[in-house]
């Protein structure tokens, strides 16, 4: 080496010299949020160049464990984790301050350090409410002194990457909070939005039945009206036509009947009688006399009950239509002889889904979504109003009702209800043996 070389060197070592650097190297460190990373690199490069070592890192220690999050060599991909115990680092984590090690190998009470490495300096990463978060560790493969400026140096740069690391996990925490927020206002709002048109569309129905009253009493009035004169002529001796035309005018006037009946179900609101029902026991109730109609007559209905029993709270008679309506169309969807499958799921602890499934054709998905709606039907005969009143009546008892239909499976309709919760108790004893 040359001696205007040495000469350099001396002068670069001089401390008022290195503060120099020092305070260059800290007033060029530009931390911007979400920038951590190359910013901890900058400062365990910048501690290795002024303090002349071989390697620094910067690092989080955390409930026993160290990380790596910055290194002035390469380490490879990765993380880099390793417990704190038995290490230098973690002796510096446990005083809580600043400790330099001439050789480690001739002074191993203070932990050991990296393999092939001698000397060492530790200095705590301190947050501003005094919390030891991490530290920049330098390593030196021979043995060597730290000057007390080179210590307070290494201080001022670990000052720097504390207060980084702190604003950097207050600004993740930040935007965890938002994140958090954004997605409870979104839920507020969306629950907001639905309680509004559900109010909405409460007022409409309202409104639609006030109309739909008085329109089915002034129709209704003089079709009684026609269907006495109708009924009248029954009695008289007619032609074959007649007979035929007078036959033909009261199956419509009945079906006239009927669907001012259902407009008047549907419209008006479901003021619902509660009572406690057990779903087995109300679904087998009601097999005879579903068992009995017209549709299922040359049906096979296969009941699947629950296991345990299960309760929930609901208005019998209401409950009743439901699902003579769902069973019916089920019915009426399959050959003689079919089975239609009626089977209770307990699957949910809040839930009970009740569905009654038949392998008929497939519902084409474009009809699928319009079956709930008013006056849609695809029955010659039909009002339109089974479903949506169907619909209307699960609704009102905190339900929902969901249709699925495919050629592997067929059809299934069914109906979700809230469930009677059981106290731990009362649940223990429904899963004993009898």
């Amino acid at each position: 080496m040359s001696k205007a070389d040495k000469d350099e060197m001396l002068l670069q070592n001089q401390p008022w010299q290195r503060e120099r650097r020092a305070m260059t190297l800290l007033s060029s460190l530009n931390y911007r949020t979400g920038e951590l990373s190359s910013y901890l690199h900058n400062i365990a490069c910048g501690v290795s160049e002024l303090v002349q070592v071989d390697w620094s890192v910067v690092t989080l220690c955390q409930q026993g464990f160290e990380t790596v999050l910055a290194s002035s060599l390469d380490m490879g991909e990765g993380e880099h984790i390793y417990s704190l115990h038995g290490l230098l680092t973690g002796t510096v984590i446990e005083i809580g301050c600043s400790l330099a090690v001439e050789d480690a190998k001739e002074n191993p009470e203070y932990g050991e350090p990296p393999e092939g490495y001698c000397s060492y300096l530790g200095i705590p990463l301190r947050t501003a409410q005094g919390e030891v978060i991490g530290t920049i560790c330098s390593f030196h493969q021979q043995p060597r002194k730290f000057t007390k400026e080179e210590i307070q140096i290494v201080e001022l740069f670990a000052e720097r990457a504390a207060t980084a690391i702190d604003h950097y996990h207050l600004y993740q925490q930040q935007c965890q909070f938002n994140h958090v927020l954004e997605a409870e206002v979104e839920k507020r709002t969306a629950q907001l939005r639905a309680a509004q048109a559900k109010l909405v569309e409460q007022e409409r129905l309202a409104a639609i039945g006030e109309f739909a009253a008085m329109i089915v009493h002034e129709i209704r009035n003089p079709l009684t009206t026609m269907m006495m004169g109708l009924k009248y002529f029954q009695k008289t001796i007619l032609a074959e036509a007649a007979v035929e035309r007078l036959s033909l005018a009261l199956d419509e006037g009945s079906r006239l009947e009927r669907l001012l009946s259902e407009i008047l179900l549907y419209a008006k609101p479901q003021v619902l009688q509660l009572c406690e029902l057990d779903v087995n026991e109300f679904i087998r109730e009601l097999l005879v006399p579903i068992s009995e109609m017209p549709e299922a007559l040359s049906r096979q209905i296969e009941f699947i009950p629950a296991s345990p029993t299960i309760k929930i709270v609901g208005d019998k008679d209401k409950l009743k239509q439901v699902f003579i309506n769902i069973v019916r169309n089920a019915c009426e969807a399959v050959s003689d002889g079919d089975v239609v499958t009626w089977f209770v799921n307990t699957s949910s602890e809040d839930k009970v889904c009740i569905s009654v499934c038949n392998g008929g054709e497939p519902i084409p998905s474009e009809i699928l979504s319009k079956l709930t709606q008013p006056f849609f039907s695809t029955k010659p005969g039909g009002t339109g109003l089974g479903l949506a009143i169907t619909k209307r009546i699960v609704n009102a008892h905190g339900g929902e009702l969901f249709t699925q239909s495919d050629a592997a499976t067929g059809t299934t309709v069914s109906v979700q209800l809230p469930v009677i919760l059981l106290h731990p108790m009362e649940k223990s004893s429904a899963f004993r043996s009898p």
